[in-house]
């Protein structure tokens, strides 16, 4: 389709613009008026003014600053270069540059057209642009007098000119792309290299033109506005939908701005339709440009200007997200190809090429209007291109957009046995495109038969936290494969141990052990039947096998070994398989934490919540474990604010309500803060809710509510309830025991206590929580035998032991009777300061209060003694005294004096000195004519 006439309707972002000339006739010369003065071309035909004519500016332009001084500053060298697609805004952006008077007057304006691609044509309009727009040369050079030749003389005459003016001319060329004539480049070059600084060239262009822009690049004198400086930013996306009266849509920007690319005309055509729609936000959720005025343009400005051959590959390459050119041969069943896509690169045409690769992606809107196309004059062509396309990427490894055209034809069956056989069932749970893959399945039918298509859809389920609904596809392949007659491949079984091993409810076998342990020997052994290069290829299979076992052996209590496990998985991990690392370093957290060490299952946690953000792990594939393992660290030092904090966090994960070990763990710590703020009665509400119990099939879960449950009972003062509830749950780990021991000391039977814990030689391989526990079971039954010194001290024991993880849960849930011992104790209390949110001594005076339940200490958790002199300097710092005064006032120098302060900062573990001034009156630090000193912070500098 030939372009218009009108020049003002290009560029213009999909709005008409009014192309008369404002200024009055008296102004404008003849041949601008028309009539019988009109001058005319070598061609006889009149010149017509319509082309010198400056584009109005749209009512609802946006004002791009950036864009702008680009000009600006680009017209201060030889040539300015605008390239973009149909409707990117080039002309627009000119115009308004123009009209804004930013640009150096006088600015001259000639709209090129195809017409004009003779020679004699070209100049003779050059020429008159200059004069219509009153551009005074000292001498006039002579008009071509043939339409397909121009003497050198007058191409040196109108340099010579140009050069001989006092203030250069500002010449805008737009549409050089309609004139890609080598006589007619080659001799604008020769004009604007010989014009000197006295003229400065703007081309708009879709294609780069025939100029030697090498040349002027070298030589650093051109400035470049491409098709990416062009496209709308958010920001800009989001001012344009105001501009026409669309402020409710901010939502809408986002995803306008993504589908469009920042095309401006496609924004401004979407901005027309959306203030037709009755829901505007609607509208731009579910934009169809094969129902809007987009097509239009796009067919007209684009498609229709194409070769056949151009617009059959276009169609055709539509299916894809991104095309190579052998690929675009399959389809077409061409060899030219990679010539035509260059060609639409080059012309900005709405094709542009992938860097470093010979790949080529469509722009979004560009893509649905040819998609449309396709389907309209050549229906039940795309399957069969699908096809074509999914079986030329499978074998050239491009598996995953293979089976994205396969899933657009529902040839489930043939998708489906790629992934079995090529072994791509782990990177369905893991890896970069893991959610990718599994979107390719999201419309498969869950019971299609055959053996690949059940394993499919139990690696699907295993994904989505269904392992019930894995274990029932799995028992539906393994169906498949007894009434099959062939043997099944080695990629098949491997496959489905796996998934049997990753979707274990964590039951024992008949000798007791794990069947983790089992499933994933025989993995192991499947493993080795594969060929080699393919086990090289797939990291992921032993990542998730090592997973597997470790989550085996953590369901069935095997808590010492799934550490092991979990450590091994997450170091054996790769970039491939983060997903992975994530979880184990999630769960490997959590059991630090149930053993009390609280630092390392921090920093495990943190890291694995690292992994997660930098390694781009999807978030549907995003484990709560990480926030639990930190909520437990919270709890156990006291913050409960911070626990509840985490809590929230882990809620919002994909596996809170699916997963049984965060199931689990989200019950426990609900129930623990329940407790730690005396809400005993919230705690056995949380355990008897049926709708948030885990499943408990599985001993270790089973284990962990029993504990819960007992704490709660506990607290409700009730020892024979808790003791029903551990004994309910089979009591065979360390923690029951020392849970059923607290039991039957609160029952007063401390010497069955006793008996049941293990002596303190016999503690190697309990954790430091339950060394602790011990030691405060022993502690407090030598209380109960007025046994006062052992108590105090086993107490200091236990409190030694917890220092270093700053361990409080155990002090926090033992009972009033260890403050009783620490008032008796000021020395110990004073030792141990960390244990409470204020400081139990300060200065050796013992200061009696409760342990913290808050979360939210106010005071250091260790308070050093301050020495005279750093007594002398916070008293003078709350007399509001100033380094150099308190210097002078002690005779001391003023670096001495910063020393002090640096040291009473570090004590009181503050940062300013009005901190250290309030922290001070909190410990009653100062004389009481100090204390009712008014100290203003900020009143000087620390």
């Amino acid at each position: 389709m030939p372009r218009s006439r009108a020049p003002a309707a290009r560029d213009s972002g999909g709005e008409p613009r009014d192309t008369r000339d404002t200024r009055t006739s008296a102004n404008v010369p003849a041949s601008a008026r028309g009539g019988a003065d009109a001058l005319r071309g070598p061609t006889g035909d009149p010149l017509l003014a319509a082309k010198f004519a400056i584009p109005a500016v749209p009512r609802t332009l946006v004002r791009r600053q950036r864009l702008l001084d680009q000009l600006t500053t680009g017209t201060a060298g030889p040539l300015t270069l605008i390239t973009g697609p149909a409707g990117a805004g080039k002309t627009t952006l000119a115009a308004s540059w123009v009209a804004e008077g930013t640009a150096p007057d006088p600015v001259v304006w000639l709209t090129a057209e195809h017409e004009d691609r003779a020679p004699g044509i070209f100049w003779s309009y050059v020429l008159e642009a200059l004069r219509h727009h009153q551009v005074e040369l000292p001498e006039n050079p002579d008009r071509p007098g043939s339409a397909e030749f121009v003497e050198h003389s007058l191409l040196a005459g109108l340099a010579s000119g140009l050069a001989r003016r006092h203030r250069p001319v500002v010449f805008v060329l737009d549409g050089l792309d309609q004139i890609p004539v080598r006589e007619v480049t080659s001799a604008l070059d020769f004009v604007l290299s010989h014009a000197g600084p006295s003229l400065r060239l703007v081309v708009i262009s879709r294609v780069d033109p025939l100029l030697p822009l090498h040349r002027y690049r070298a030589q650093g004198r051109i400035c470049e506005i491409r098709s990416a400086d062009l496209a709308f930013t958010r920001q800009e996306a989001a001012a344009l939908l105001r501009g026409h009266g669309l402020e409710s849509c901010e939502e809408s920007v986002d995803a306008l701005t993504a589908r469009t690319g920042g095309w401006a005309a496609g924004l401004r055509l979407c901005a027309l339709e959306m203030q037709r729609a009755d829901d505007p936000n609607g509208f731009a959720r579910s934009f169809a440009a094969s129902q809007s005025a987009v097509a239009d343009y796009l067919l007209a400005e684009v498609l229709d200007t194409q070769p056949e051959a151009t617009r059959d590959l276009l169609m055709r390459s539509s299916i894809l997200d991104r095309v190579h050119p052998d690929l675009a041969n399959t389809l077409t069943g061409r060899e030219d190809a990679e010539w035509i896509l260059a060609g639409l690169t080059r012309a900005g045409a709405f094709v542009e090429s992938v860097a470093g690769t010979r790949w080529c992606r469509f722009q979004p809107l560009f893509a649905e209007v040819l998609r449309t196309h396709l389907r309209h004059h050549h229906p039940g062509l795309e399957p069969r291109l699908r096809r074509r396309a999914a079986a030329w990427l499978a074998g050239h490894d491009r598996l995953t957009e293979a089976l994205e055209q396969a899933a657009a034809t529902e040839d489930w069956e043939w998708a489906a046995a790629r992934v079995v056989d090529h072994l791509e069932i782990g990177r369905l749970l893991t890896g970069p495109e893991a959610q990718r893959l599994e979107n390719c399945f999201a419309g498969m039918p869950r019971d299609l038969p055959g053996t690949a298509s059940a394993l499919v859809a139990a690696a699907c389920a295993a994904a989505q936290y269904d392992l019930a609904g894995c274990r029932a596809h799995l028992d539906r392949a393994e169906e498949h494969i007894r009434t099959g007659q062939a043997q099944p491949c080695p990629e098949t079984q491997l496959a489905l141990s796996l998934l049997r091993l990753l979707s274990s409810p964590g039951t024992r076998d008949r000798e007791g052990g794990c069947d983790a342990v089992h499933e994933a020997d025989q993995t192991l052994d499947l493993a080795g039947h594969v060929p080699p290069a393919r086990r090289v290829r797939h990291p992921e299979i032993e990542a998730l096998r090592r997973y597997g076992l470790a989550r085996g052996l953590l369901l069935t209590g095997r808590l010492g070994a799934a550490r092991t496990a979990f450590a091994a998985a997450a170091d054996g991990c790769t970039g491939a398989t983060d997903v992975v690392r994530h979880h184990s370093l999630g769960q490997l957290a959590l059991l630090e934490s149930v053993h009390g060490e609280l630092n390392e299952a921090e920093e495990h946690a943190r890291f694995a919540l690292a992994t997660a953000r930098n390694r781009s792990v999807p978030p549907a594939r995003r484990s709560g474990i990480g926030h639990l393992a930190l909520a437990a660290v919270a709890l156990e030092r006291g913050d409960l604010r911070g626990a509840r904090h985490h809590l929230d966090l882990a809620s919002e994960c994909p596996d809170a309500e699916h997963d049984p070990v965060a199931r689990t763990e989200m019950l426990v710590v609900r129930t623990r803060l329940a407790l730690a703020q005396g809400r005993w009665r919230a705690a056995l509400a949380v355990l008897a809710a049926p709708a948030v119990r885990p499943p408990t099939s599985a001993p270790w879960p089973s284990q962990r509510i029993a504990l819960a449950n007992s704490a709660s009972q506990l607290a409700r003062g009730d020892p024979a309830a808790a003791i029903t509830a551990l004994h309910e749950a089979g009591p065979d780990t360390s923690s029951h025991v020392i849970a059923l021991a607290r039991a039957h000391l609160a029952s007063g039977d401390p010497d069955r206590a006793l008996g049941l814990v293990p002596p303190p030689d016999d503690q190697r391989d309990a954790g430091i929580a339950q060394r602790v526990d011990i030691l405060l079971i022993r502690a407090h039954a030598a209380l109960l035998a007025k046994d006062t010194k052992t108590a105090h001290s086993t107490l200091g024991e236990a409190l030694t032991a917890a220092r270093p993880e700053t361990l409080r849960g155990p002090f926090l849930d033992a009972g009033p009777w260890v403050r009783h011992l620490l008032e008796l104790r000021p020395d110990t209390a004073h030792r141990h300061a960390w244990l409470t949110a204020r400081p139990a001594a300060v200065n050796g005076t013992f200061r009696a209060g409760r342990l913290p339940v808050d979360g939210s200490p106010s005071a250091p958790l260790v308070v050093e003694q301050l020495s005279d002199r750093e007594r002398q300097v916070l008293q003078h710092c709350a007399q509001v005294m100033s380094t150099e005064e308190i210097a002078e006032a002690m005779c001391l120098s003023v670096n001495t004096v910063k020393t002090h302060l640096r040291s009473i900062y570090r004590k009181l573990v503050v940062s300013r000195r009005g901190e250290a001034v309030r922290r001070a009156r909190e410990l009653s630090l100062l004389p009481p004519a100090v204390e009712q000193g008014a100290y203003r912070e900020g009143g000087f500098g620390s």
